[in-house]
């Protein structure tokens, strides 16, 4: 049975900085609180006209470079938002296009946070299974656009930036590398902590008798609480998958949504942060692409090297969560 594993890594953020002083002109706010309760210091928005799918485009083609692919080479792409370009159909078929492609099958998952790692345990099972050998895997994120510049919108608005990772995922014969186990759940009964409740197939009028609206809402006590509980479970259950023990795992990476869920993490694991990799001080939270955007910076900056043992673990809306452990 063939094994996947990641020949090459891409990401794209775009040029504008926004800083957290530079929210002010929207909330009741400042560096230091914003820093103190998350841990970003900036993050990445997009200069209008822009859309999700070129966004991953660019993160696409520089992990193509990178695993000395084309476009042409690519039997599935698997594209992962929750910031879509349209409402239908779904950025994967506009991301196949712009690549230059004719039939390619796309497919969009909408795991919000968690999208990139249940979008690797899918294409770890496609290519298990035989069905395709070389998988383009992309989250990407423009989030700028639709938070909400009103007071209230604080809780959700200081954190969310824009920015895209992808990853090729092949097939492979070596035992020594590539994913090894995934493990992915939800919990639908806390959908509403963390949404966006409308446009909504539910109602024709729009008048949603508790709606939230057409803004994200989010119940950030509840959802700190179960991602800190829920990370960690999902941390343990691959680490037990393999037998590994904490100190064992050469990087950590978790979802890119708050410092203190990872250094929550970190506590409960006994283990230094620098096991962890971060970036969120230059991104903020970029939901489905945090994770690719991390795995290309680690390997840039030489923390991840082939036949480093690896652990992602990401929670998000929904709400869902998982983990894969994998050998670099």
């Amino acid at each position: 049975m063939p094994r996947a594993y990641i020949s090459g890594v891409g990401m794209y953020v775009p040029p504008k900085v926004v800083k957290n002083d530079d929210l002010k002109a929207w909330y009741d706010t400042s560096d230091e609180w914003i820093y103190t309760r998350s841990g970003i210091k900036e993050r990445r928005w997009v200069e209008e006209p822009a859309s999700t799918a070129e966004l991953g485009l660019y993160a696409s083609q520089e992990a193509l470079q990178q695993a000395g692919l084309s476009p042409q080479d690519i039997d599935l792409i698997i594209f992962a938002t929750l910031s879509p370009d349209l409402y239908f159909p779904g950025s994967g078929v506009l991301l196949q296009h712009k690549l230059g492609l004719e039939t390619t099958p796309a497919l969009d998952i909408r795991q919000q946070c968690s999208g990139f790692v249940y979008g690797l345990s899918i294409a770890d099972q496609f290519i298990r299974s035989g069905m395709y050998r070389r998988i383009l895997l992309v989250g990407a994120e423009i989030q700028s656009t639709w938070l909400d510049y009103n007071p209230e919108g604080r809780t959700v608005g200081v954190l969310f930036g824009d920015g895209a990772g992808a990853v090729v995922v092949e097939a492979t014969e070596d035992p020594n590398r590539g994913i090894l186990s995934s493990h992915l759940y939800s919990q639908g009964a806390y959908a509403m902590e963390l949404c966006i409740a409308e446009p909504s197939s539910a109602t024709r009028s729009h008048e949603l008798p508790g709606s939230y609206g057409m803004r994200p809402y989010m119940n950030g006590k509840e959802v700190f609480r179960h991602a800190v509980q829920r990370m960690g479970e999902a941390v343990q259950v691959a680490l037990s998958a393999q037998g590994w023990k904490p100190e064992e795992v050469d990087l950590f990476i978790l979802h890119q949504a708050n410092i203190r869920i990872v250094q929550a993490v970190a506590d409960f694991f006994q283990l230094p942060m620098e096991k962890f990799f971060n970036n969120i001080h230059k991104y903020g939270n970029t939901t489905a692409a945090s994770i690719p955007i991390c795995l290309y910076e680690a390997q840039a900056e030489g923390r991840l090297k082939a036949g480093d043992k690896v652990i992602l673990a990401a929670f998000g809306s929904g709400f869902t969560w998982g983990s894969v452990a994998l050998i670099w």
